[in-house]
């Protein structure tokens, strides 16, 4: 599934991401600012979260309660070996059925991401717009 956005539009994004998923661990890949974080905020907004979301790039991981569950942000821009993840307990945090949205995934090796996921592809188009595609592996 591919969809173009505003960021005007951007809830209404978020919305048809989770109505169309079933899984709760999402990839999101793309380039530094187009605004994968901004969408992680959007998801979690709709999950019932109303804390203030922000970037785990100095923490790696960021945990949100939700009513019945956890939400587990995560962002892996600045490792540079496994064992960094490996030491927070990364494969604890990955096996759990709480949701994971994670950002930069392609930083770490596929083999510690779960099977059950969805990636989301966004990119920044020349006239400000999004493009955001979705593809379910499980």
């Amino acid at each position: 599934m591919k969809r173009t956005y505003t960021l005007a539009e951007l809830p209404d994004i978020a919305s048809m991401i989770l109505e169309n998923i079933n899984s709760k661990t999402l990839l999101l890949y793309g380039e530094m600012g187009v605004g994968k974080t901004t969408l992680v905020k959007e998801l979690a907004s709709k999950l019932g979260i109303k804390d203030s979301i922000s970037s785990p790039t100095f923490s790696i991981v960021n945990e949100y309660h939700l009513a019945e569950g956890k939400l587990y942000h995560f962002d892996f821009y600045r490792i540079h070996d496994e064992t960094e993840l490996l030491d927070i307990g990364i494969e604890d945090y990955l096996e759990t059925n709480y949701w994971k949205l994670i950002e930069w995934p392609e930083k770490i090796s596929e083999k510690l991401l779960p099977y059950n996921r969805t990636t989301l592809k966004l990119t920044k188009n020349t006239d400000g717009s999004r493009t955001i595609q979705i593809m379910p592996m499980n």
